[in-house]
């Protein structure tokens, strides 16, 4: 088994992720119990072959149609056609990356769905990267643009307490990345996406770029569940629910076809139900 290369933000990076998947469990739980359902989260865990493994938290509930948040942390090295796609690969193909991820689908098209991933990647580099995105079922409307506001703000606070140019910069990489060339259009309405934070992004040192990789997630933590309480209540028609398969039709699109985690958990041979944990549990075309 190929040993793992060493960084000494590893141990406390994962703690932190794992700390982090207890408290939005325990959020979207209480969500579940303040509308009368008793859905809890399943927790299954899981090895990989090649090194380390994962816990795969996955909840259907009452608002929580579909509730995903998994932890992971795995090493090896890259394949030689995957090396030239990481920074550090081709100096030495080991790798060991540690991370939370979670998609939430709710059952009301009246809230938005919402992912958010955090992660650490050592290679001969290290860096940070992840964020958050929000994606109402309809785009155009004020309660959309509302939630919209409210979500990107929490991430503007955050950003603004490390570096004033974070969130300008966060935010439109977050557009470029959330978009569907074949469709011509974003995904959602955005939020913030970075990586290589430490690396080939300008930071402030390692530890900085984690207390700002801790404050992306808090804020993720603060915003969702807010809007989710404001929504979940709010009547909608079956005319709503078309839209809201329309809309997640373009989500799997999305996962399946251009996003970078899909690509790095099914390529270093993570496991695959965790990695397509983020799709809808009901589409359409």
């Amino acid at each position: 088994m190929t040993e793992a290369p060493s960084h000494p933000l590893a141990a406390p990076a994962a703690a932190w992720f794992r700390t982090l998947r207890d408290r939005l469990c325990t959020a979207f739980e209480a969500i579940e119990s303040e509308a009368g359902s008793d859905a809890r989260f399943a927790f299954t865990d899981w090895e990989r072959p090649g090194g380390g493994g994962g816990t795969m938290g996955l909840m259907r509930g009452q608002v929580l149609e579909k509730a995903g948040v998994n932890i992971s942390t795995v090493y090896g090295e890259f394949s030689p056609e995957f090396r030239k796609q990481i920074p550090g690969a081709e100096e030495d193909p080991r790798f060991l990356a540690t991370g939370v991820s979670l998609v939430v689908h709710p059952r009301s098209p009246r809230c938005p769905t919402a992912h958010m991933n955090t992660r650490f990647i050592v290679t001969s580099r290290a860096w940070f990267g992840g964020g958050g995105d929000i994606t109402p079922m309809d785009k155009q409307a004020q309660w959309s643009l509302e939630d919209a506001a409210y979500f990107h703000a929490a991430f503007r606070d955050a950003c603004d307490r490390h570096d004033p140019e974070y969130y300008a910069r966060f935010s439109q990489w977050c557009a470029e990345y959330f978009f569907l060339p074949h469709r011509g259009e974003e995904r959602g309405l955005g939020g913030i996406f970075y990586d290589w934070l430490g690396d080939r992004t300008p930071g402030h040192g390692p530890e900085a770029d984690f207390a700002f990789t801790k404050d992306v997630g808090l804020a993720f933590l603060d915003a969702y569940p807010a809007i989710i309480r404001r929504r979940m209540a709010e009547p909608f028609d079956e005319a709503e629910r078309a839209i809201q398969r329309h809309r997640r039709g373009r989500y799997v699109e999305f996962n399946l076809l251009h996003d970078r985690g899909t690509l790095f958990g099914l390529r270093t041979g993570g496991n695959v139900e965790a990695i397509l944990m983020s799709l809808p549990p009901d589409a359409g075309w």
